[in-house]
């Protein structure tokens, strides 16, 4: 973990708790890095419920709700995919917040998108917003940055924060 993924998971623990709310996340094209940010942090039980690592596209659909017809026709790197990852883990971990990413890491492109095609997706109480920043760099530095883009977003969105990212 970066010193500024680090702090970002830092200060969205204290908003979350600030504001009595939790978060789970579903997690593609990080693999588990998201979680291991926001567990990283001290007392981060007190708001993050879980998360889900669904990595195959299949799990997508079985597991978060993701519907199996817009995985046919999209694959799993579109920002509706996001969207309903989000909304799905939200719904499954009985959380606040749902927090998604998806994506193209590299070193190849995927379902015809390219290295770097990124969507990441916030489900809360005031509905769901995606974001879809376009990352480059090795695969790793990729994965980094959607780590970052997702929490920029939950703070962007959380009450009391405002944008004003390290």
């Amino acid at each position: 973990m970066t010193a500024v993924e680090g702090e970002l998971a830092r200060r969205a623990h204290e908003e979350l708790k600030a504001a009595g709310a939790t978060l789970a996340v579903a997690e593609s094209l990080t693999g588990g890095l998201l979680a291991a940010a926001l567990v990283e942090i001290p007392g981060a039980s007190a708001t993050f419920r879980g998360s889900v690592t669904a990595y195959a596209t299949d799990l997508k659909a079985s597991v978060l709700g993701v519907d199996e017809g817009l995985l046919a026709v999209h694959g799993a790197v579109h920002p509706v995919v996001a969207r309903q990852m989000a909304e799905g883990v939200r719904r499954v971990l009985g959380a606040t917040y749902g927090l998604a990413t998806t994506g193209v890491a590299g070193p190849e492109p995927q379902d015809g998108r390219p290295v770097g095609t990124v969507h990441v997706a916030l489900a809360g109480p005031a509905g769901t917003l995606v974001v879809s920043p376009r990352l480059s760099g090795e695969r790793a530095t990729i994965r980094r940055g959607a780590v970052a883009a997702a929490l920029r977003l939950l703070l962007d969105r959380l009450p009391g924060e405002r944008p004003a990212h390290p």
